[in-house]
């Protein structure tokens, strides 16, 4: 893993850790598989369902040739830009000019040239979706809201545009729970506000929450602006495109509070309440907007006035490394226990410190202590948790929060598995090998694409 001399400053030898707890004899780990029953829309088809999503909605107040803003820009959705160009083909061929605004609040470090950036790297490029992309920081006051005179801002691009599309995947929200979490109306209030907008909602949260303002807030932007509806998405465990469905105005927020319960039934988990470690290899943007996604960990330390979920209770998480697509964002590592060397020597300081004080969760990005290798970072977390058996202990290790199909699982977890019809042995528990203190044994894959 790449390291630097900024990493080497904060980071702890292996030496030192082993020298401080011992030489703990660590838990052998075998491989387990959740068991899911998947119904994914084909590759193929992602396209032409899209399509079938906008024929669904009314335009009837769109004029002949009218221009259609389509929000798009949250990461980690499954053929996005398949699912854009099929948006866009459907609006061509209906005599509407489609264009593409990126709706990400402040991500692209907040200007305008690295959302397009970001868009491109999602898969939306003009190229690739066929259309043309404005992307701009500039935003209107679209009205205020009735009781606490907050303002309501949009992308000027879309704001005067004849109709809005927002394009967005329903999914549990990683800093709150509510009717309506991650999804449409989520874009519409802060991907739609960009810098200006994501701040202003996220310094009201911490009285207001979240929970009530976005569908206040979502009910006046549907009032103020020709918001034809959405182009709603659901994924399944394995980050397959299972659903894609236009969203009509009339009823938005009670048919997304549908998808979101959807979203819930079928977003993968750990497959243990109780776990004495977890390890990830990444972390990432890319796979939850806090890195790590507080619905697979039970962990929210750094949200104001929201609990955190029930389940699962996770005594220490070490996190290995961060994804490359997350470009040194390290929002959500302060939810980690102890971090490898690589991480620091990633973060980009200040992407990261924009994130976390446009979303006001300033402790989501504390550092946690950093170690030199993989075998010091679980002697470090196995050490702080009691007197360990590692027959007993359990231990898993996951890539990342988004894929957990296939684990690694220490024999307690093993033994367990085997008597559960959801999941199964795939290897037995062997000793966990290293490379000059490096975990030896890969990232587990998904499945076979």
């Amino acid at each position: 893993m790449p390291t630097d001399q900024h990493a080497h400053g904060l980071s702890v030898s292996e030496e030192v850790i082993v020298d401080a707890c011992g030489d703990l004899r660590l838990p052998e780990m075998g491989v387990i598989e959740q068991l899911w029953e998947t119904d994914p829309i084909a590759p193929d088809d992602v396209s032409a369902a899209a399509a079938a999503a906008v024929e669904s909605l009314s335009f009837a107040d769109v004029p002949d040739g009218g221009e259609v803003a389509l929000g798009v820009g949250s990461r980690g959705i499954a053929n996005l830009g398949a699912i854009v160009a099929g948006v866009v083909d459907a609006l061509e061929d209906a005599g509407y000019e489609p264009f593409v605004f990126p709706a990400m609040g402040s991500h692209g470090g907040a200007t305008a040239q690295g959302q397009t950036e970001m868009l491109n790297e999602l898969g939306v490029s003009e190229a690739s979706v066929g259309c043309e992309i404005r992307s701009s920081m500039e935003v209107v006051e679209v009205g205020r809201t009735p009781d606490r005179d907050v303002p309501v801002v949009a992308d000027a691009n879309a704001a005067s545009a004849d109709a809005i599309l927002p394009i967005n995947r329903v999914k549990p929200h990683t800093d709150f729970d509510g009717t309506v979490e991650s999804g449409l109306s989520k874009m519409l209030v802060i991907g739609m506000g960009k810098q200006r907008g994501a701040k202003i909602a996220h310094e009201w949260a911490v009285d207001w929450s979240f929970r009530r303002m976005i569908p206040e807030i979502t009910e006046q932007l549907l009032d103020s602006l020709p918001i034809v509806g959405g182009v709603a998405i659901v994924e399944d465990q394995h980050d397959d495109t299972t659903l894609i469905e236009g969203v009509p105005p009339s009823g938005f927020l009670d048919r997304e509070k549908e998808l979101l319960e959807l979203a819930y039934d079928v977003m993968p988990t750990l497959p243990f309440d109780e776990l004495d470690v977890v390890v990830f290899d990444r972390q990432g943007k890319d796979v939850s907007g806090q890195g790590m996604d507080t619905n697979v960990i039970g962990r929210r330390p750094f949200s104001i006035n929201e609990p955190a979920p029930e389940r699962p209770e996770i005594k220490r998480i070490y996190t290995r490394g961060l994804t490359e697509t997350t470009h040194g964002n390290a929002m959500g590592v302060g939810s980690a226990d102890v971090v490898h060397e690589s991480i620091a020597a990633e973060i980009d300081a200040p992407t990261t410190l924009i994130n976390a004080l446009t979303a006001s969760t300033i402790r989501g990005v504390k550092l946690p202590p950093v170690v030199e290798t993989d075998r010091a970072g679980l002697i470090a977390a196995l050490s702080t948790i009691g007197v360990v058996d590692p027959e007993t202990v359990r231990v898993l290790r996951a890539g990342d929060t988004m894929h957990l199909h296939r684990l690694y699982a220490s024999t307690a977890l093993v033994e367990a598995a085997r008597g559960r019809d959801d999941l199964r042995v795939v290897e037995e528990p062997s000793p966990i090998e290293f490379d000059d203190g490096q975990f030896r044994a890969p990232s587990l894959r998904e499945r076979p694409r």
